[in-house]
């Protein structure tokens, strides 16, 4: 064997032990988004104050066991879910809209099966009791030209204990008063904290309840977050367009 072919011979092996490299890292990536945590950024305002448009999070997969919404695109390997575990009153979730059961949306979860779901003058109802709510500081929102705007905030206290905060954009919205919804077995109520702007259980066109196999996961905690004034190629803006103190902030 010449050295001409001991060199080819080596090329070939070292190509080949970067193809198998490449291809394990992409399994591992794959195995841990399919099965434990998978990114996801806010592009909306509808969970705002909790969660703001540039929000970058991680959402475990295992809290709520595995359906075919765990994987990517949805395969129809199997129906329901495996290792299930029901997820509680007040989880931030990750789910499928049930309308085209492809596209991600995420909201709290307010209903459980077989609560009733009313809207009273912007007060929550579950089976017949207001959900206790107290003002709090004004949240304040800016907009790109540092335009001001106060909007009332309210802290929400659901039967199980988990708080948070609400925003009331507009008095007497068309959402702000419902009719009275039964969650049917097997399903979940959702609703945004940006209770004004937000498409969720409310709506029934666009999301209604959300079945148990259409939960995809829970969020759990913001690993970076930007408030949208720097372009990506522009790194000498990032340090000011990253908002350092939502960074390693837990989802609650």
């Amino acid at each position: 064997m010449t050295m001409t072919d001991n060199i080819k011979k080596a090329g070939t092996s070292s190509v080949g032990e970067n193809a198998r490299t490449i291809g394990y890292a992409l399994l591992i990536a794959l195995v841990i988004r399919a099965l434990l945590f998978q990114p996801f950024n806010i592009p909306s305002s509808s969970m705002v104050p909790t969660l703001l448009i540039g929000d970058y999070l991680f959402v475990s997969k295992y809290s709520y066991g595995y359906s075919k919404h765990s994987l990517p695109f949805s395969p129809p390997l199997f129906d329901g879910r495996i290792f299930a575990r029901q997820p509680a009153r007040g989880d931030v979730v990750v789910f499928k809209k049930p309308t085209d059961n492809r596209t991600d949306f995420i909201k709290r979860l307010i209903g459980l099966p077989g609560d009733t779901v009313q809207m009273k003058h912007g007060v929550l109802y579950l089976n017949d009791k207001p959900v206790p709510r107290v003002r709090v500081e004004d949240f304040v929102a800016r907009d790109n030209l540092g335009n001001v705007q106060r909007i009332p905030q309210y802290r929400e206290t659901l039967p199980n204990g988990v708080s948070y905060t609400t925003l009331d954009l507009i008095e007497e919205s068309v959402t702000d008063n419902t009719g009275v919804y039964v969650v049917p077995p097997g399903h979940y109520f959702m609703m945004g904290d940006n209770r004004d702007n937000s498409a969720d259980s409310r709506v029934p066109s666009v999301v209604g309840y959300v079945p148990f196999e259409n939960l995809v996961g829970k969020a759990q905690i913001i690993f970076f977050s930007t408030d949208g004034s720097a372009h990506f190629w522009e790194i000498w803006n990032w340090p000011s367009s990253i908002r350092w103190n939502r960074i390693f902030k837990w989802v609650d």
